[in-house]
């Protein structure tokens, strides 16, 4: 085999974050009749979080702000999108928000399939992930992914993120592999793909949503089961 560890990515490629994040957010807009103080269109609503909620973790992954501003600050701007000014209930759905996601259960087509056919091919499966160590672990356990990995490294445990050369270097490290051994499938073409080549490792681009991309990674699919091409 070319390659013997595999590097996977969660969120995104693996755990599909919208369903999830969509279905945890429908519970919380009836809970707190945000429909009354907020907006009466969920569409509208959830749209504008899903904006800041990726504005936001880009400049996470860049290091221009913290973890706690994360959690709270893209509820906050969404409520204020919609002219709330309510900083306190904000910081409540937010935390509400991370208890809550990590019980949906909603993955991308194959993943327990691809996972098995690796496994049982002999690769070693890790993941690399920005998302915080809780709420991590709590996606795996609902998921029952959590005995599938070799080494989960997160941006807490290796105190650095995707795309920074630190936590690639320290998932290497830990999973006692080799670069040219080694490789990274992810679905963020900036923390996974470009965040990888920074280190001389190979890549596969799993791109789910048909995105244009104006670098060459090793590999590319639509989907998990094309995996087994690779593989």
């Amino acid at each position: 085999m070319k390659y013997q560890h595999l590097f996977f990515d969660l969120d995104h490629t693996l755990w599909d974050f919208e369903t999830n994040s969509k279905q945890t957010w429908q519970q919380l807009y009836h809970a707190h009749q945000l429909q009354q103080t907020l907006t009466p269109d969920f569409e509208a609503f959830y749209a504008r979080y899903s904006y800041h909620n990726k504005r936001l973790w880009d400049r996470y992954h860049h290091g221009f702000i913290k973890q706690e501003e994360l959690r709270w600050k893209r509820t906050w701007h969404t409520f204020l999108d919609f002219k709330l000014g309510n900083e306190a209930l904000a910081k409540v759905l937010s935390a509400e928000y991370l208890t809550i996601l990590p019980t949906q259960s909603a993955l991308f087509p194959y993943t327990h399939q691809i996972i098995d056919y690796l496994t049982q091919k002999g690769y070693q499966l890790h993941l690399i992930t920005n998302g915080f160590e809780d709420v991590q672990w709590g996606k795996l356990r609902t998921c029952n992914l959590h005995t599938r990995f070799k080494q989960v490294i997160t941006s807490e445990r290796a105190m650095s993120l995707k795309p920074k050369s630190q936590i690639f270097e320290f998932a290497l490290q830990a999973a006692g592999a080799s670069l040219h051994q080694s490789i990274m499938l992810g679905d963020n073409i900036d923390a996974d793909i470009k965040g990888a080549m920074g280190v001389g490792m190979d890549t596969v681009f799993v791109n789910h949503i048909g995105e244009t991309i104006d670098i060459k990674p090793t590999y590319e699919v639509y989907d998990l089961k094309a995996l087994e091409d690779i593989f």
